[in-house]
């Protein structure tokens, strides 16, 4: 199969979504397809881009969620928490190496945890991350303003909720908006946990945006829970959503046909697909065979595209 590159270089650059489908169509004019093809992969793979965009940014909130104590959520060592430590400083390493996607450069906590009630046990509790004006953390990414999460029980509990809101909230230049929820579903030793997303919504400074609904079960599949960093995932469920892009806007869904694995050591989904649609048409999304990267391929008919996941 002939693969061809779709320059994506940020799900959320909208503006460039033109001149995707011009390269594309550059690159397609060699490879045997029309420009209606090329029109529809460029499509399928802003839609890709853009739910895989929405999927990092929220899966980020969960390991924070997940990651602030171990009262509240499993513990330290997931999500921003990563780099903290007790006397607020940041988690050793070799200056200037990236693992899994990660700077483990020492990076000083540049957050604040409020937490009411306090004492530990009492419920329902709230918990406000609040990153101030600018926080840069080990993933390279500056957050900014305020997640706040109210937990029903401890979240390794079957039966609790913790459902977040944001306040003006930034991931670099992307305002974050809607509500996310974490049920545990556990009925056994490992967790399930049902996530759902309502209202999400992704905006850019330029007015373009990415609104996204999506119910993901996500199932334990090994790890110990008193090592959250150590836990793995399956992940199955649908997404579906609205793209606003200069001007034009479209929808599209997506449907998990073989269980993502997740682990809250690397930022990216690591294997599993997902059917993507646009209307009447349809593509294939490949996370590959569990290595750690931001690469991933785009299936439209007897074609494959490179996508590069942000």
């Amino acid at each position: 199969m002939k693969k061809v590159r779709i320059l994506v270089l940020t799900a959320l650059s909208f503006l460039l979504c033109t001149l995707v489908i011009l390269s594309c169509q550059k690159a397609a004019s060699n490879a045997g397809s029309t420009a209606t093809d090329v029109a529809e992969a460029a499509t399928l793979g802003a839609s890709a881009t853009s739910d895989e965009q929405a999927n990092n940014i929220f899966n980020g909130v969960v390991d924070n969620v997940v990651g602030v104590n171990s009262d509240a959520g499993l513990g330290n060592g997931i999500g921003v928490f990563s780099a903290a430590n007790p006397k607020g400083g940041g988690k050793p390493g070799s200056s200037g190496v990236i693992v899994n996607g990660m700077d483990s450069t020492v990076i000083p906590t540049c957050y604040n945890v409020t937490i009411k009630p306090a004492t530990p046990g009492v419920y329902p509790k709230t918990i406000t991350v609040d990153f101030g004006g600018g926080c840069t953390g080990r993933d390279g990414r500056t957050r900014k303003g305020k997640i706040i999460t109210v937990y029903t029980g401890r979240l390794k509990k079957a039966g609790s909720t913790a459902t977040t809101t944001f306040d003006g909230y930034y991931v670099d230049t992307v305002h974050v908006e809607g509500t996310h929820t974490i049920t545990n579903n556990s009925t056994g030793g490992n967790l399930i946990f049902t996530l759902g997303l309502q209202n999400g919504k992704l905006s850019t400074p330029s007015g373009n945006y990415v609104a996204v609904n999506r119910t993901h079960t996500w199932t334990q599949t090994a790890g110990d829970t008193s090592k959250p960093a150590e836990v793995v995932f399956k992940i199955t469920g649908n997404s579906n959503g609205t793209i606003q892009a200069s001007g034009v806007t479209w929808q599209w869904s997506t449907d998990i046909t073989q269980a993502l694995v997740r682990n809250f050591s690397c930022r990216w989904i690591v294997s599993g697909t997902e059917n993507i649609t646009h209307g009447t048409k349809s593509g294939v999304l490949d996370f590959g065979a569990g290595t750690c990267d931001n690469e991933a391929t785009l299936t439209v008919g007897t074609k494959v595209y490179n996508i590069t996941l942000r």
